[in-house]
């Protein structure tokens, strides 16, 4: 087996830079599906807000853009499917598409799919374009999880814009930080920006 570095080419993502496969393929999806149900468990109680924050949110952007646009959607429904199936891996151990918070899992979907194909073109090799394509995918989760809260809850508009979005922008900021600092120096680190 050869360790020969693979080169980097325009249209890449950071999982292209293992040589493809079906089965890489496959353990991409499957571990992009895992790591998000493992971070989703990362969950911290938001006074009155049925939505904890969690880690998920972090994961399903990173497996998203380290994936790509084909592979990240794969990964996501793979973890929204399992999870409607009965698995507990939702944020706090839970399960199904009754909670109020499952908006945001459809809306995790869309965004992972979103910031794969903003990678592609390269928006995860700078800082600044990686806080674009974060910020990108953060407003897409909430596009579809706070009208699905407000929906699941009875909740109007503004009080579901409070206790879906407003608690938890700060927390998104720092994702945000952290992606921003992860994703470029892993193109740096593999040799290419």
């Amino acid at each position: 087996m050869s360790t020969a570095a693979v080169p980097v080419r325009t249209g890449q993502v950071l999982a292209d830079l293992i040589p493809a496969s079906r089965v890489r393929d496959v353990a991409l999806v499957v571990g992009g599906a895992a790591l998000t149900g493992v971070a989703a468990q990362i969950a911290v109680p938001v006074p009155g807000s049925p939505v904890p924050v969690t880690g998920q949110t972090f994961a399903a952007l990173l497996v998203g853009t380290a994936l790509g646009a084909g592979r990240g959607f794969l990964s996501l429904a793979l973890y929204a499917l399992v999870g409607m199936a009965g698995v507990p891996w939702f944020a706090e151990g839970g399960s199904g598409a009754a909670a109020p918070s499952f908006g945001y899992v459809l809306g995790m979907i869309l965004a992972s799919t979103l910031v794969g194909a903003l990678a592609r073109r390269g928006a995860d090799r700078s800082v600044l374009r990686t806080a674009g394509a974060m910020l990108l995918g953060e407003a897409v989760i909430y596009a579809v999880g706070v009208p699905y809260l407000a929906l699941a809850t009875g909740m109007g508009a503004s009080a579901a814009i409070a206790a879906g979005l407003t608690p938890f922008l700060l927390g998104d900021a720092l994702k945000a930080a952290l992606a921003m600092g992860a994703l470029p120096t892993a193109w740096k680190l593999a040799g290419r920006r």
